[in-house]
């Protein structure tokens, strides 16, 4: 008897079922269903609640951890230009972050079921469902988890007084990540750069995801060669 290939119910929790695809997964993933309203992810309502994050709870809480994190350079001695430097350095370093994260842990290829299931919650759910605005920056409790160890790497790689600072402008370039990629989703971008920048980025959710992994910039695409390729007219197609 041949097993008939699973199929998931859209009107039913996903987090668990996509798990099942198996093969499949990755192909059904990458088929955006376009709506504003988002599927619902876990059958108890306080797992579902921590799924959801509005675009602006990002920077409120953040920001004043960035704060914090260069008066604590500066208290321990850091000047203030030097601070200034860290932190350019941090948003630098975090781009770098952006692109390989994007590229090679978030496009991962799966087909276990909690591989495929650890994979959509990471970010498959936003390739499969890229207008839903609750699921599309990162839940703080997560992002928490996350810091732990980059903060660590940053604590061991560099001096005490460098460290907050650089871990700082790391976080700064994150917040300004997300916030940036929620603009380019659900924004009405007025200038050429922005328009373009959103044009990029959609290409890579509708066109081809194997390209274009940048966000707040494509400067790590044109390094790496992921860049999308351009038309005639020399724009992206």
């Amino acid at each position: 008897m041949v097993n008939k290939p699973f199929t998931v119910d859209l009107n039913k929790p996903l987090v668990f079922q996509v798990g099942h695809l198996g093969e499949a997964y990755d192909h059904w993933v990458h088929q955006p269903i376009v709506s504003k309203e988002g599927p619902r992810f876990f059958g108890n309502d306080f797992c579902e609640l921590l799924t959801k994050t509005a675009w602006w709870v990002i920077p409120l809480i953040w920001l004043p951890v960035v704060c914090w994190l260069v008066t604590t350079s500066l208290q321990m001695g850091l000047t203030l230009p030097l601070a200034a430097q860290k932190l350019v350095v941090g948003i630098f370093l975090w781009t770098l972050m952006e692109y390989s994260l994007h590229r090679f842990l978030f496009h991962i290829k799966t087909t276990s079921y909690w591989g495929n299931t650890f994979h959509y919650l990471l970010h498959g759910c936003h390739h499969k469902h890229p207008m839903d605005g609750l699921r599309l920056v990162f839940p703080p409790v997560a992002a928490a988890i996350l810091c732990v160890p980059f903060w660590t790497i940053v604590r061991l790689s560099s001096s005490p007084s460098v460290a907050p600072a650089l871990f700082g402008g790391i976080l700064l370039g994150y917040v300004m990540y997300d916030v940036t990629h929620y603009y380019l989703h659900h924004g009405k971008p007025l200038t050429g750069m922005t328009q373009s920048l959103k044009r990029y980025h959609l290409r890579h959710h509708f066109k081809a995801r194997t390209v274009g992994f940048g966000i707040t910039s494509p400067l790590w695409d044109m390094v790496f060669g992921t860049l999308p390729a351009k038309d005639a007219g020399g724009k992206i197609r």
